[in-house]
């Protein structure tokens, strides 16, 4: 991994570490508004390529929430 993916891939975790006890039912629905709403398109598409490739690193919740958010990207393109 680069720095620079090792990094998002810190960043997704800490945001998953926050919000996966403070929902009850629904961390990964959490961790991906989180996600869409704050992180640059940019730092999306990294963290989707990233998860696309096995998502070393990534906890399981927020691989979860990432492939969530790219099936969001994947309907809205239909």
């Amino acid at each position: 991994m680069s720095d620079s993916t090792d990094k998002l891939v810190m960043m997704a975790n800490q945001i998953g570490r926050f919000f996966t006890p403070q929902r009850d039912g629904e961390p990964i629905a959490a961790i991906a508004d989180h996600l869409e709403k704050f992180w640059d398109p940019r730092m999306r598409a990294a963290i989707i390529a990233h998860a696309a490739k096995g998502g070393a690193g990534l906890d399981a919740p927020v691989r979860d929430a990432v492939k969530r958010l790219k099936d969001v990207k994947v309907r809205a393109t239909l």
